[in-house]
């Protein structure tokens, strides 16, 4: 996972961390050709995830100041990245006492191709499997599932419920059921194995601005997902070894560290933007 960066992934990326101008400035493709070349994408790349992104109705073309062509983010890409940063950026602890939300859906045969959205829109959002057609996940998410299903038009497939685990089954042993946790922690390992030598490397020898967004961004790409595929769940229902606490520590210590930093080498080209 730490090593699949897609051109059209660190698109969004590049625009989550550094491309949201309140003034809502394109950002001009020359500059994201100049700041994803340091990622290693080509123009041909980027201005192919680009268009694939433009039909998606995420970005908009636009003039800068100076008359150059350029894409701003559309209104829905802007709350889609809000939502995103709920997750991203989050350092709260759950607890087992928040309870959970039930997702209980039901698509007719004719529209079955929504149900495999539902499916794998709930997936995303970081929801487990109790039964068929019976989803969970910690009640903290309740309302940016009820926005997204909202957004895709498919909440009068589904009822949403609130509630707590009564058993029979030991709660811990129920959410081993409902999620994948080899898979998830695998996921974080990876992450860790990629970018905790990152860190150390930054606590021994900082380096330039270029440097500091060029390892920034990667780490965001790769975090990025995390906190959708593990829906973090309260520390007394997952093992006593989870990597999960370790890699979000490592992320948040290389937010700290170099997304600043990054910023001042990212500004020259939004400056340009809007000037």
């Amino acid at each position: 996972m730490a090593e699949q960066h897609t051109p059209r992934s660190l698109i969004v990326s590049l625009y989550g961390a550094y491309g949201r101008a309140p003034d809502g400035a394109p950002l001009p493709v020359a500059a994201l050709i100049r700041l994803l070349a340091v990622l290693g994408v080509d123009a041909p790349s980027v201005r192919s995830s680009v268009s694939r992104l433009k039909r998606r109705g995420l970005l908009l073309p636009g003039r800068t100041a100076d008359g150059a062509a350029g894409y701003a983010l559309s209104d829905d890409a802007r709350r889609l990245l809000d939502d995103g940063d709920r997750r991203i950026y989050a350092r709260t602890e759950p607890k087992l006492s928040e309870g959970w939300v039930l997702a209980v859906f039901s698509v007719p045969e004719a529209e079955r191709h929504k149900r495999h959205l539902l499916r794998s829109r709930l997936a995303r959002l970081g929801f487990g499997t109790a039964a068929p057609g019976v989803w969970i996940a910690p009640a903290r998410l309740y309302d940016e599932t009820r926005n997204a299903l909202e957004r895709l038009e498919l909440s009068p497939y589904v009822d949403l419920f609130r509630g707590d685990h009564l058993g029979y089954a030991a709660t811990a042993g129920a959410v081993a059921r409902w999620w994948d946790l080899p898979a998830i922690a695998g996921l974080h390992e990876e992450f860790l194995a990629a970018h905790e030598p990152v860190l150390r490397a930054w606590r021994t020898a900082p380096a330039d601005a270029e440097a500091a967004y060029r390892d920034y961004l990667l780490a965001l790409d790769s975090w990025r997902r995390l906190p959708y595929a593990d829906p973090v769940l309260p520390a007394e229902l997952l093992p006593d070894d989870w990597p999960g606490r370790r890699s979000a520590e490592v992320f948040a210590a290389l937010h700290e560290l170099l997304r600043n930093r990054g910023a001042e080498f990212v500004r020259p080209y939004v400056s340009a933007a809007a000037d």
